[in-house]
């Protein structure tokens, strides 16, 4: 939309009205907050739900891949041929058999809950989601026959145990006596303690060599999983379903959408209840920004009227009232992206602050699963913000400036 030189110096004389205009003046700088703040909550908002997803998920399937291969009875005998077929098949990059088991971990008279997983010693070292990822210790020393285990840290501080500490794994399926099966009580040693981030992964794991696991579970050979990784998450039952077949009769295959579909769907449609009510702050903006040039029409009656007898056409007209509501969204957008965008970047210190004011801690690991507030800013969803936000001002421009425009001059000066 071109302006005429005139055009323009109008429109900038309309952006700041003077003394007589002085309250349009607060309710155009209300519309203004108000973009920017609501620009401002969509883009932090968006980011961390985003952050939240795909930090969720990086933690979720570096530990249990995209699908496993479960057996029947927690036991799959021929895992080898299994995982030879899942590593031929198109599309899945690994298949890492795992042992795994919910059993009871003690130590200085305290019980807590425990899953203990049984890997390979290159696995462990080698998984992306544990390698670096050592608090204490290292995972290095978990070789076969060690007897060493990595537990998480949330595990660690409820136990009191630290590197060095012997906890003892109970299983209460053991070896079968005339009196009855007799629950076996196995000491190790911890050798590190890892934080993955994700607060019941931490609280819950122990971690051991695959051969240790098989001894304390009586499993012989047999695993209880094979864990598998694809090209592409979203694709992932179209690339196992040729290994179905394969499987049958011996286990079943669980994507990472079933196995935890649940979450999933509720962050997805927390995602969208959270744009759906932080877009209304636009649209409430949109509705400051034509009650501002409502009543700049109407305090500017008599220059309209000027400018029209002085040869000003309707388009003209038109072209100025929209800028000036334009150019105050668009003002608004470019606060509310820079405030957005720092929002994000200081996250932290702004959860700390709340929480110091408050007196409330806004991010229990306990309640939000991970240990630190997680954001991704997506690019291309920030322009759409900022571009939604600035249809919503030029929208709410064209009323007003209709209004102006068919401003009749010869009422006007008669009766004004």
């Amino acid at each position: 939309m071109l302006l005429s030189r005139y055009e323009r110096m109008i429109a900038r004389r309309y952006l700041l009205p003077g003394r007589s205009e002085a309250f349009i003046a607060v309710v155009a700088g209300f519309s203004l907050v108000a973009v920017m703040l609501g620009v401002a909550a969509l883009i932090a908002v968006m980011s961390i739900m985003n952050g939240f997803r795909a930090e969720l998920f990086g933690k979720i399937t570096g530990l249990n891949g995209h699908a496993v291969v479960q057996g029947y009875a927690g036991q799959l005998r021929d895992w080898r041929d299994i995982a030879a077929a899942a590593k031929a098949t198109p599309g899945i990059t690994s298949a890492v058999p795992l042992i795994e088991q919910p059993l009871a971990v003690t130590y200085n008279g305290r019980l807590e809950a425990a899953q203990v997983r049984g890997m390979r010693y290159d696995d462990i070292v080698n998984n992306p989601t544990l390698k670096g990822k050592e608090v204490l210790g290292s995972l290095k020393r978990l070789t076969p026959g060690s007897e060493n285990v990595a537990i998480g840290s949330r595990l660690a501080e409820s136990l009191g145990a630290t590197i060095g500490s012997e906890i003892s794994v109970f299983n209460p399926q053991g070896a079968s006596t005339p009196f009855g099966t007799m629950p076996r009580i196995v000491k190790y040693k911890v050798a590190a303690i890892f934080e993955i981030g994700v607060y019941d992964f931490d609280k819950i794991f122990v971690i051991m060599p695959i051969e240790d696991a098989q001894t304390l579970l009586l499993l012989g050979d047999a695993v209880s999983m094979i864990e598998m990784n694809t090209v592409d998450p979203d694709r992932v039952a179209k690339i196992v379903a040729p290994l179905v077949p394969q499987v049958e009769g011996k286990g079943q295959i669980t994507d990472w959408r079933q196995m935890n579909r649940e979450l999933f769907e509720a962050l997805g449609v927390d995602r969208i209840v959270s744009f759906t009510v932080l877009s209304i702050i636009l649209v409430v903006a949109a509705f400051n920004i034509i009650s501002s040039l409502i009543m700049l029409v109407q305090s500017k009656r008599r220059d309209i009227a000027v400018l029209r007898t002085m040869g000003a056409s309707h388009s003209a007209l038109m072209r100025i009232f929209v800028t000036v509501g334009t150019t105050i969204g668009a003002l608004g957008v470019l606060g509310g992206a820079i405030l957005g965008l720092l929002f994000v970047a200081f996250r932290e210190q702004v959860a700390s602050f709340i929480g110091l004011v408050t007196g409330q801690n806004i991010w229990d690991p306990s309640m939000r699963f991970l240990s630190e507030l997680p954001a991704k800013t997506d690019p291309f969803e920030t322009i759409g913000i900022c571009v939604m936000a600035l249809l919503f001002s030029f929208l709410a421009t064209l009323y007003p400036a209709w209004k102006a425009a068919k401003t009749d001059p010869v009422q006007v000066l008669r009766y004004e």
